[in-house]
């Protein structure tokens, strides 16, 4: 399993060639993202861009993509997330890289919920002076099972996994290429909060550092089946409504939504504690994405019940579109497309 740290120093990042092909393919629990990208002298530009329901044969969705989007590429970015997967920043006895391969195991087994032989394990330097002759590493494990059976999906389809990586380090990866030299954020602490289908996930930088990391077993199905609840309606119908919702129902269902945002509030408000209790820093500002932040009116109800300054981030703000493709088909779906990106963002 691979660590993407890449934007986050220089010495994380990799070096392109004259011109290369790079796809990330965000295998989620409702739909499948793609992004597609080339990279001519280092520089990326958008090729193509995809979403498509995750059916049960995830195979059988790629080898369309293999005869599309993907005629070109042998080998995809791919990801982990949900509680097979597990990050953690952990402050360990200085000592040199080659030395912290060996020490991984060992240290590993202090940290995470999992056996050790049950997961593939890697990890990276993030700081190296901390007090106390002390280096915080990112520690990340994934559980073989889980990784087994998304790369088999890739096999099946007739494509390679360049890359595993995390959703949250994705994340990550695309956030800082694209906002990491901004002076109205570079030097500041951050969070970001993305909210998938079934799945959340907060994380927070630390001058494009991360520095912590939470899963959140809440997504924008819990709020499809309350609004199936209120409304009186099934599943499908309360999708639609939360695509094209009107103001009168709007207004029924606000309350209960408003209700489980409180929820998802406190928790995100209980990790800030958290992390400024072991931090000099303050989180000043929180950026939404994922399919889940896109219910019309969620932004101003989080950001009433946090007290603090929430927006959305573009992923592909600093990504040229080549010829032919439309922006404006690109904006609704923008918060959904970060982790892809932040795949396709990955040195092969």
């Amino acid at each position: 399993m691979a660590v993407s740290l890449d934007g986050l120093k220089a010495k994380f990042g990799g070096k392109f060639t004259k011109e290369k092909i790079s796809a990330g393919l965000d295998i989620g629990t409702a739909a499948t993202k793609l992004i597609k990208l080339k990279f001519t002298n280092g520089a990326p530009q958008l090729c193509a861009f995809n979403i498509e329901p995750t059916p049960g044969d995830v195979a059988g969705l790629l080898e369309k993509y293999a005869g599309s989007h993907l005629q070109d590429v042998k080998r995809v970015n791919v990801s982990v997330s949900g509680p097979s997967s597990i990050i953690r920043y952990v402050p360990f006895p200085k000592m040199k890289k080659e030395e912290l391969k060996a020490a991984l195991k060992f240290e590993a087994e202090k940290h995470i919920p999992f056996a050790i032989g049950e997961v593939f394990l890697d990890g990276c330097i993030l700081k190296e002076d901390l007090p106390d002759n002390k280096m915080l590493v990112l520690l990340a494990a994934v559980k073989k099972d889980a990784l087994n059976q998304r790369l088999k999906s890739v096999n099946e389809a007739g494509f390679k996994a360049a890359v595993v990586d995390n959703d949250s380090l994705a994340l990550i990866n695309a956030f800082n290429f694209n906002y990491g030299s901004d002076p109205n954020i570079k030097a500041k602490t951050v969070a970001l909060l993305n909210i998938g289908s079934s799945f959340s996930n907060l994380n927070i930088l630390e001058s494009g550092i991360p520095r912590f990391t939470r899963d959140f077993q809440f997504g924008s199905h819990n709020f499809t089946q309350k609004i199936a609840d209120v409304l009186s309606v099934d599943f499908k119908g309360a999708e639609s409504f939360k695509c094209n919702p009107d103001q009168v129902r709007l207004e029924k269902v606000k309350p209960a939504i408003e209700a489980m945002l409180s929820n998802l509030a406190n928790e995100v408000r209980l990790s800030f504690d958290f992390y400024e209790s072991q931090s000099t820093a303050t989180v000043a500002k929180l950026f939404l994405s994922g399919a889940g932040s896109l219910f019309v009116g969620l932004k101003d109800m989080l950001g009433g019940l946090m007290g603090s300054e929430i927006a959305y981030w573009d992923p592909l703000k600093a990504i040229p579109l080549s010829n032919g493709l439309d922006p404006e088909k690109l904006k609704p779906v923008l918060p959904q497309l970060a982790v892809a990106v932040g795949l396709a963002l990955r040195s092969q």
